[in-house]
């Protein structure tokens, strides 16, 4: 389910395919899928906690056709921390909007990795006038 919190939509993203790992360690890698069908697969990512994936949004505020967009993501370098948080930019090949989102990785008591983020969407405006109403 969505959950709102301080006024910022929090989409819960559960994966689809679980990859064999020890208990309580959350894996970034794989497809994951909101509770509003939007989905993501994360293939590699380096040692560095780098990688980029492809995002496939299914809700929009424009009229213009859904398009994947590419996504840039960062996870905290692991060394002893089992669910880590991590953050992805979204720069939207269908509008003029960019989103970051922030997050964290956890595993529940029946060992399903779930990511809880916040995000933060950009939309373009023409004048600095405008710049109040373009920050979701």
């Amino acid at each position: 389910a969505v959950k709102y919190s301080m006024g910022l939509l929090l989409p819960c993203f559960v994966p689809v395919l679980a990859l064999l790992m020890a208990p309580l360690q959350c894996v970034l890698m794989g497809f994951w899928i909101n509770s509003q069908g939007s989905n993501m697969t994360i293939d590699l990512m380096n040692d560095k906690g780098k990688f980029s994936s492809l995002y496939h949004n299914t809700v929009t505020a424009t009229k213009n056709e859904i398009k994947i967009s590419l996504l840039q993501e960062s996870q905290h370098p692991k060394n002893k921390v089992n669910q880590p948080t991590f953050g992805f930019i979204i720069n939207w090949s269908f509008s003029d909007s960019t989103t970051v989102f922030m997050g964290q990785c956890f595993v529940d008591r029946d060992g399903k990795e779930i990511l809880r983020t916040t995000w933060l969407l950009r939309q373009e405006v023409s004048n600095l006038e405008e710049d109040w109403k373009v920050t979701r």
